[in-house]
């Protein structure tokens, strides 16, 4: 493999997010028949083509049981108000899966799924209304209905718009009296989306604009074939992320460095000063996490835009990823590190002070981090020890010996034990040969078994291990994290 050529071919074709689809938003497309929107036809063929053997769907593997009840429930609904004769077997399969979905919740390690517990309440009532499950789930009702009344009090009288990322999840309103919690008047993007989600955005040309062209332009644009993905654009998203694993090497020469300039003048253009970026140029809300990779990346890379927009989301105790959130993300916190470290704050800088002891407490067992994010610990746990080696060592030593001991015997690393991944594989050398760079012993045998095993799996398809309302992949991103496990190994 020509490694200086896969990165060549990588930096030409990041741009707008390449997204692995999803069943959860397909679902809602589906559901376009209503209105006799094309798009439907082939949305709920792939959903007949692609329900899984125990009669859910989602993602196959991992199995992660809030992907698969959200999915599942999105595509009873959609089957129960268009679905044909031949679909009845379908349901009765997907009801007994979804059962068994459902009491799997708890052993998601990671939590939930984005908007879970405002979005299941309302497809479980739809559900229910359209006599598609003939068992109560009152189990689950009774469980998500405080958590989705404290949410939605959180807002006081505010109404969902795009200004707040609720929007996203805008199809947990409901069928009746919609008015009441969405204000429909600034929901949309400029785009034509509702929180750049084609589930939202559908619900929203379906039951609040009933064939909204805005909306409707935005579904074909975003899945002309009637599937979807998870959300789109996410062109802050793809490109920091990509261009952040690609420095890492510190092998971008200058004919790379020409390819990624386009793609850096396009962060610093849509760099907010105070605020930042969000995941997306036509996405309002912005976010801690993509403002502070978005500055290391740029930093890194020789550019330079104000460190008050990292500096705004802090909080108490940690860094606030979006207002209104109801759990702090690690990963978040992990990336304002980077940012803080490589605005050259002193480890002992109030701001960076404030992120260490966070970290410090959120640790599991003293060995590694999950992240709500990602279903692996490998991600957080492999971002901190990037982020801390050289910097605050005595934060992630226990987290390297973790990564050392967990290595299989092929040389991958996966948190399920009936799985490994490229994705995963690819974190933890890039970790282990960044903390090796900085004077720290790392086995040889570890690196020469994880490159062997990686080599042979770095094509597509990867898994969908990133969390969002569903499991999805960003299919580049991950494709940049191997290639910079590589490249980093070649310097060996």
């Amino acid at each position: 493999m020509n490694l200086r050529q896969e990165i060549h071919n990588l930096l030409q074709n990041v741009g707008s997010g390449n997204m692995s689809y999803t069943a959860y938003d397909t679902a809602w497309i589906a559901r376009l028949r209503e209105i006799g929107d094309p798009l439907s036809g082939p949305a709920t063929e792939w959903l007949r083509a692609n329900q899984l053997p125990d009669g859910s769907w989602g993602t196959q593997q991992p199995y992660y049981s809030h992907d698969r009840v959200i999915c599942t429930l999105a595509a009873i609904n959609a089957f129960a108000r268009h679905g044909r004769r031949q679909d009845h077997e379908r349901l009765r399969k997907a009801e007994s899966a979804l059962n068994t979905a459902i009491k799997g919740l708890d052993a998601d390690s990671a939590g939930e799924t984005v908007g879970f517990e405002l979005i299941v309440p309302t497809l479980l009532y739809e559900a229910q209304i359209l006599g598609a499950l003939h068992h109560q789930e009152d189990q689950i009702l009774t469980r998500l209905m405080p958590y989705r009344s404290a949410k939605l009090a959180a807002m006081g009288h505010h109404l969902i718009s795009r200004f707040v990322t609720l929007a996203h999840s805008a199809e947990m309103a409901g069928f009746d009296n919609v008015q009441q919690l969405l204000d429909a008047e600034n929901l949309q993007e400029v785009n034509g989306s509702v929180g750049l989600s084609p589930a939202a955005t559908a619900y929203f040309a379906l039951y609040v604009r009933r064939g909204d062209p805005a909306a409707l332009e935005y579904l074909h644009a975003v899945a002309p074939q009637g599937i979807a993905p998870d959300a789109a654009p996410l062109n802050i998203f793809e490109r920091s992320w990509v261009l952040w694993n690609l420095a890492l090497t510190g092998m971008l020469t200058d004919d790379l460095k020409t390819l990624c300039d386009p793609h850096l003048d396009f962060l610093e253009a849509v760099w907010k000063p105070g605020h930042g970026v969000g995941f997306a140029d036509c996405y309002t809300p912005t976010d801690s996490d993509d403002t502070s990779l978005t500055y290391e990346t740029l930093i890194r890379l020789g550019r330079s835009v104000d460190l008050e927009a990292v500096l705004h989301y802090g909080h108490i105790y940690h860094y606030r990823c979006f207002d209104l959130e109801s759990t702090p993300s690690i990963s978040a916190n992990i990336h304002v590190l980077g940012a803080l470290r490589q605005a050259a704050l002193p480890k002992e800088h109030p701001s960076v002070q404030k992120v260490i002891k966070f970290l410090s407490s959120t640790q599991i067992d003293h060995s590694f981090w999950f992240d709500k994010w990602h279903v692996s610990p490998y991600y957080a746990t492999t971002q901190a020890v990037i982020a801390c080696a050289g910097y605050a060592n005595e934060l992630v030593t226990n987290a390297v010996d973790w990564l050392l001991t967990t290595q299989k015997d092929d040389g991958s690393w996966g948190y399920y034990s009936y799985m490994s991944t490229a994705e995963e594989t690819a974190y933890c050398l890039q970790a282990l040969m960044l903390w090796k760079q900085h004077g720290h012993q790392i086995p040889n045998k570890t690196l020469t078994q994880g490159k062997i095993w990686l080599l042979e799996h770095i094509d597509l398809p990867y898994p969908a291990l990133w969390i969002d309302k569903c499991l999805y992949c960003p299919e580049l991103i991950v494709r940049s994290a191997i290639l910079s496990a590589l490249a980093l190994l070649e310097q060996e």
